[in-house]
């Protein structure tokens, strides 16, 4: 099959559920008020609350919930062919993924900018919310660690790819002064500076690799990138967003959709064929990558790019805090998630034109693909034109941008520059995923307060600096203590089953929210994706346990696995019990449509 026909697919397919399911569902369903003063108008205090321009917001939003979901995800689930993974992006993306955002953000926006937890509590009970808060911080507590291993992997030794990436930052701080001080409100100087120069650190970086001293200064290890990488995530929590958090997201989101629409006019130009079967002989299981069948481990494996909990954390953490207007929640949730749905099936493409021995011997262990016993094609060149070793680099990352470079290299006049191209995609990686875990930092510092507001009421305060700063502590010394340890990489299995669980959460907490709003009609929207997602969640879940980390003997992963299920099968009984009462009230009063049970006075 030729990659330009999916990817033509994907594009027509995404821009039909915009413009009619997603205008359905916030015209029918939420029923949205552009006149209702939203909490960053109301509750606006220049740190969190901050009212933001919606092209900004979108690149906030965007670059936070695209980490590595959508680029490593697609890669790895290209074991089982390149059919059933566009299938769950194309299919998941449009009917779960984009209404499990755009609904969850309306639900904090009514709820004034509040977490996943305590809209649990005040939609479904206290119960449900206390269980959910304790839940969703050790979910994003293992989402930030594996996050960060990931951009460790990718640019330790890497002095091209430290230098950008560390770069940005800078970039973001210039950026946000002129856009909110020197020159407030001037969106585009800030986007032309913030382009100009990003374009010139990416340029710079094979002039810094090649400086021995500058070579020296970025070329970082393991440990140290494990204490630079939280460092960042504790100060960028700790910032007012508008200084370093929403222009750096911005600012990478130039590079994120420049790289993509560069990936797209690649593939129209050079019409690269999928060289992956469209479905292979491990959707049975037994394959070198992946654990278990297709069913279910396709489904937590591509994570962001169809469906993702991470998402309701960001929905419920930063963005709604910035949204400046109701009418932005179709374009910055639902829109922003058809965007990643894309990348995922631009990352499915880079992995799927690869010869399938070059895939397996570049993400198999060497052990897994010798006892394949087939040999490599390209790879050996491959490897030679970018000056790397590929072969045994497990994790999709490096296959990844092997795919990229290798379209890219393709073009006309493209040819030598395969090393770039290759240091450019990995680089890219790296970028994706930091611009989750700045966000994701912030996210777990607004939930600890929230959880010790409640014993000590002073952290409340959403100025008082002290409660800021322990709290973006707190949280950040979790998941850097994973990071540096390095144990995390092992939980990789848990946190995909535990990220589609969240989703599963959030798209029943939706559900409950638009029952008690007296759209049951309309229920289906959430309820439909939500109950699928139950028994595939559960299923990986169980078969993690018995399957993978039992033989293993990782019993810490086990109990892990068993508490957090447990954890979130008494937030689906709780909500089940809640649906039955709104359901049969017989003529009891509901909440009102414009209020989803809120308790935020706004537009009154």
């Amino acid at each position: 099959m030729n990659a330009l026909t999916l990817v033509f697919v994907a594009l027509c397919v995404f821009a039909l559920a915009y413009r009619f399911y997603g205008l359905f569902i916030v015209r029918k369903v939420l029923v949205i008020d552009p006149s209702r003063p939203t909490p960053a108008v109301v509750m606006e205090d220049g740190h969190d609350y901050h009212a933001t321009n919606r092209y900004v917001l979108f690149g906030h939003h965007f670059a936070a919930i695209a980490a590595a979901g959508p680029l490593l995800g697609p890669v790895l689930a290209a074991q089982f062919g390149y059919l059933p993974g566009a299938l769950w992006i194309i299919v998941g993306a449009v009917v779960a993924g984009a209404v499990h955002d755009m609904v969850i953000l309306f639900a904090s926006v009514r709820h004034e900018g509040k977490s996943l937890s305590l809209i649990a509590e005040s939609e479904i009970g206290k119960r449900a919310g206390i269980v959910s808060s304790f839940a969703i911080l050790f979910i994003l507590i293992l989402t930030l660690a594996g996050l960060s291993i990931a951009v460790v992997n990718a640019m330790f030794s890497s002095p091209w790819g430290a230098f950008t990436v560390i770069a940005t930052i800078p970039i973001a701080l210039l950026m946000g002064v002129y856009m909110y001080i020197l020159r407030p409100g001037d969106i585009k100087g800030g986007s032309v500076i913030g382009v100009v120069l990003l374009a010139i650190a990416v340029l710079a970086g094979p002039y810094v690799a090649a400086s021995p001293t500058f070579s020296a200064l970025f070329s970082m290890s393991k440990h140290q990138l494990a204490i630079f990488i939280p460092l960042y995530g504790f100060i960028a929590s700790a910032l007012p967003v508008w200084l370093l958090l929403c222009p750096r997201d911005y600012l990478s989101t130039y590079l994120k959709l420049g790289t993509i629409a560069m990936l797209t006019i690649g593939i129209f130009i050079v019409h690269p064929q999928l060289n992956m079967a469209a479905i292979t002989k491990y959707t049975g299981g037994g394959g070198p990558v992946l654990p278990g069948s297709v069913f279910p481990f396709l489904f937590i494996t591509i994570a962001c790019g169809a469906l993702s909990g991470f998402h309701a954390i960001i929905g419920t953490g930063t963005t709604p805090k910035m949204l400046s207007s109701e009418k932005d929640i179709l374009f910055v949730g639902y829109g922003a998630m058809l965007v990643e749905g894309f990348v995922a099936i631009m990352a499915l493409v880079a992995a799927c034109v690869l010869v399938p021995s070059d895939y397996f011997a570049i993400n198999a262990a060497p052990k897994a693909f010798a006892a394949l016993g087939v040999s490599t094609v390209h790879l050996p060149e491959l490897a030679r034109e970018v000056g790397e070793h590929l072969q045994g680099r497990p994790g999709g990352a490096v296959s990844l941008a092997v795919g990229m470079a290798y379209i890219f290299s393709a073009v006309p006049f493209m040819k030598s520059l395969m090393a770039y191209w290759y240091h450019f995609a990995i680089m890219f990686e790296a970028v994706f995923i930091l611009t989750a875990v700045d966000t994701g930092t912030r996210v777990g510092r607004y939930m600890l307060q929230e959880m010790i507001g409640k014993v000590i009421p002073k952290f409340n305060e959403k100025k008082w600096i002290p409660g800021i700063l322990a709290t973006s502590f707190l949280f950040t010394f979790a998941w850097g203590y994973l990071v540096y340890t390095g144990d995390i990489t092992t939980i990789w299995p848990l946190f995909g089953m535990s990220n589609q669980l969240l989703a599963t959460c959030a798209l029943i907490v939706g559900t409950t929210m638009i029952i008690g709003m007296g759209k049951a009609k309309y229920a289906w929207v959430t309820a439909v994706p939500g109950l699928i997602m139950v028994p595939i969640t559960m299923s990986a879940g169980y078969l993690n346990i018995t399957e993978n980390f039992l033989p293993k003997g990782l019993y810490l992963l086990v109990v892990l696995s068993v508490v957090l299920m447990v954890l979130m099968a008494i937030v689906f009984i709780e909500a089940f019990r809640k649906w039955y009462q709104l359901l049969t009230a017989h003529g009891a009063p509901l909440k009102p449509a414009t209020g989803a049970g809120t308790r935020l006075a706004i537009g009154k």
